[in-house]
């Protein structure tokens, strides 16, 4: 893509005889896209790039200058050769799902709309990138080398958001939504009846030089009748500044994991809203508030993050079965006014409590993410590869890309979490998150584990320990290995036990439980090749891990005779990974499967898949000017049934007339959402030059399902976004099957790209491996 470089550029000759001379004038302006002369000759190198592909469709490889071509096409309306090339976005939620359902590259020409090209590098992995820079002669102060991506086009705030379904509210459902100037915002969706409520301003506060400094508050319940909590979390930033990582407590208790967006010059905004409804136990009582947000303010870093946290009362017709006890597993902290996250693998992340004897269901939730070396956990390498690439390209991050979250009680397993790859919003390449940011980067998911067969032990009147691990796999070379608790650093860990009591004079009682849980069954492999040096040249590696365990007992309650209890997790990962160009380029393709149940109490069901495909690259100039580029596909695909202990997002739904009558005959809720984005860096430490472009698109859809077959699946809501270097231009939304929001902006409108700040070297960026990762600011025990 074009872009200045700080002088004025010459105006093309009149006579536009060549491919390269037509690129140029139609990247340099919205007339010089609408010329018949460069229209016609990028027509011509279209089709004929076209039947290149239809003659070799899964071995052909583009050249540079065929890649500019099509990404041209993108902002340009070239007609039938442009669509025999882009796939619309119309037909992309189909495409992904056939390819993720049969796990496999589909072979067929793929590019988005946007400018960038979004996901060709997953046809065409094998296409190593040009070594020569597209940048030279770069004036240093043409853009700043911060890590903030500033947008040509407007000198406005920028407003992030994370795509998530409605929630509801004393309004009704509210969501982040695309107005008619172009601008995101929260609003209500869908109006329902109002009901009385009632703020508490629960923080106002500016993170500036944070670490180890969190914000305490007191927070004294409202004097309004209420049994729903929602919260809001709005934040306003302006400098440079990395994504930084959030906790929140109620004294020992973190019950929201958060992270920011990275702030630009002009400033940016973004507004999270939250169903708190589960909290209830600390929401009726005076609670300690601990919210730490750990941030770093110097000569470069400059952005402070001003945050403004409230939470809402008010009272709905359906009453939720929220838990009578809420017991922390967690650093203890609070009493120091202090966070209470465990950083594993450095300390033992363990507390050993008293339990109380009358509970007739527990649910343990564990939250749980990697930092520093441990961000990119997924594209890890065996740990018998990391020095493959010494000293060319140094030693690589490894324990392999599997990770393993373990809740053990007294010393035995009661369940697991296999990790969403979570990408914070200066994940990978900076580029692919303006505005939209990564999946559940605003809220990180909790994972679900019932323990509530382990309840007759619990109850015995004596004191238990539970414990948090996280495994990696210590590999033997070639095709076997086990699991290890010595992974990266860090983790970052805590967790909490739901309880529902019965009466204070009952004593649960029961069987031990039956725990059948072999060890997980793990299959690896491992090749390399090697150049005419000998120096090894690709390594292609595969890590596939099930696991299926059981825990069961009889357990008596005061609600009537014995029940059989039991919990039982299945799970499935594969991931395929290649490095090629002596450690350049690396692609990784993973999926998670998994299905968790819960019978014979409460029952509860979730199936998840989280499919992953990323490419990334980069190239150093013997000048020190280096450039990254990435494409990355990814999904979240969650089905829960029954009754989970987090609001299932039916709730506002029950308000709606179109939806109503339909609720009450679900059995649960189906989310499904893809995520796909491509970007480019280029920096110059020596200009003091960086810059960046990229488009990532999202299609979000929340249903109610039955597995009774009593009502049909009916889609809830559903939202089709996509941007393109820092602008939205396509968002497409409904709600119960009725269009509520359509905006569309012209691509040629949009800017060639951003200043970016933030240089550290390569492999840090893209977490491949030793360098300077950023300073890990979230206080923890131990720090």
């Amino acid at each position: 893509m074009g872009v200045s470089n700080g002088g004025t550029r010459t105006q093309p000759s009149p006579a536009i005889t060549t491919v390269a001379q037509a690129l140029e004038i139609a990247r340099d302006s919205p007339e010089g896209a609408r010329d018949p002369t460069v229209i016609s000759l990028l027509e011509i190198a279209l089709t004929d790039i076209w039947k290149k592909i239809e003659a070799r469709p899964t071995s052909y490889v583009m050249t540079r200058d065929e890649f500019a071509d099509i990404t041209t096409a993108g902002f340009m309306d070239m007609g039938a050769e442009k669509e025999r090339l882009l796939i619309t976005t119309e037909k992309r939620p189909a495409f992904y799902r056939k390819y993720f359902a049969c796990e496999c590259i589909s072979k067929t020409l793929f590019a988005v709309v946007a400018a960038s090209c979004i996901a060709l590098a997953w046809i065409l992995h094998d296409c190593l990138p040009s070594k020569s820079s597209p940048h030279q002669n770069l004036v240093s102060s043409t853009f700043l080398l911060v890590k903030d991506a500033v947008s040509a086009s407007t000198s406005g705030v920028t407003v992030d958001f994370q795509v998530y379904q409605p929630v509801y509210t004393p309004s009704g459902a509210t969501a982040e939504t695309t107005q008619a100037n172009g601008s995101e915002n929260t609003t209500v969706v869908a109006q329902t009846s109002a009901t009385s409520s009632c703020q508490v301003l629960l923080m106002q506060h500016t993170f500036a030089f944070s670490y180890g400094i969190p914000f305490v508050g007191a927070y004294t319940p409202p004097k309004c009748k209420f049994n729903r909590v929602t919260m809001n979390f709005t934040v306003t930033s302006k400098g440079r500044q990395f994504d930084r990582l959030a906790l929140m407590y109620f004294n020992d208790t973190e019950v929201w994991r958060t992270s920011t967006a990275e702030p630009t010059a002009s400033g940016i905004r973004w507004e999270y809203i939250k169903d708190m409804t589960e909290f209830m136990y600390f929401w009726e009582s005076p609670q300690k508030l601990i919210f730490d947000l750990g941030n770093l303010i110097d000569a470069t870093y400059t952005g402070p993050f001003n945050t403004t946290l409230t939470a809402t009362f008010f009272t709905a017709q359906e009453t939720v079965d929220t838990a009578d006890l809420i017991l922390p597993i967690s650093a203890r902290q609070g009493s120091a006014n202090a966070a209470s996250v465990f950083m594993l693998p450095s300390f033992n992340a363990s507390n050993t409590i008293s339990f109380p004897r009358n509970a007739n269901r527990a649910v343990f939730s564990v939250s749980a993410c990697g930092q520093s070396t441990e961000e990119f956990w997924w594209s890890n390498v065996l740990q018998s590869n990391i020095n493959t690439f010494v000293p060319y390209d140094g030693t690589l991050y490894g324990y392999s890309p599997f990770r393993e979250v373990q809740v053990l009680i007294d010393g035995q397993l009661a369940g697991v979490q296999w990790p969403f790859p979570i990408v914070f919003t200066g994940g990978v390449v900076p580029g692919l998150w303006r505005p939209i940011v990564g999946i559940d980067a605003f809220d990180l998911r909790e994972h679900e584990i019932d323990i509530t067969p382990w309840l007759p032990l619990l109850s015995d009147g004596e004191q238990h320990t539970f414990e948090i691990r996280v495994a990696g796999i210590i590999d033997d070379g070639k095709r076997s290995g086990y699991l290890t608790p010595t992974v990266g650093s860090s983790w970052y860990v805590t967790g909490k036990i739901f309880l529902w009591l019965d009466g204070e004079h009952s004593i649960t009682t029961g069987y031990k439980p039956n725990v059948y849980e072999p060890a997980p069954l793990i299959s690896l492999s491992q090749s390399y090749t090697q150049n005419v040096t000998g120096a090894n040249q690709t390594l292609t590696y595969t890590t596939n891990v099930n696991r299926y365990l059981s825990i069961s007992s009889y357990v008596q309650t005061q609600h009537g005779p014995p029940r059989l209890a039991s919990w039982t997790q299945n799970l499935t990962v594969t991931n395929w990974g290649q490095y090629t160009d002596a450690g350049a380029v690396q692609t990784n393709r993973q999926n998670t499967m998994g299905v968790d149940q819960s019978q014979g109490g409460t029952f509860y069901k979730a199936s998840y898949s989280y499919p992953l495909w990323a490419n990334s690259s980069f190239i150093v100039e013997p000048s020190g000017n280096f450039t990254l580029q990435a494409t990355l596909i990814r999904g979240l695909n969650l089905d829960i049934q029954g009754t989970p202990v987090f609001p299932t997002g039916l709730q506002p739904f029950q308000h709606i007339d179109r939806s109503a009558p339909l609720v009450s005959g679900f059995s649960g809720t189906s989310l499904k959402t893809m995520q796909n984005g491509s970007a480019y860096y280029f920096a110059s430490p020596s200009a003091n030059v960086s810059f960046t472009h990229g488009s990532t698109a999202q299609d979000f859809t929340f249903s109610g399902i039955d597995t009774s077959n009593g009502v049909t699946d009916t889609e809830l809501y559903y939202r089709s976004v996509e941007a393109a270097n820092g602008t939205i231009v396509r968002d497409k939304e409904n709600i119960v099957g009725m269009e509520i929001g359509n905006y569309g902006y012209p691509l040629y409108a949009v800017p060639h790209g951003m200043s970016v700040h933030g240089v550290m070297t390569p492999k840090a960026a893209l977490g491949r491996g030793p360098g300077n990762p950023k300073q890990q600011l979230i206080q923890g025990e131990g720090s």
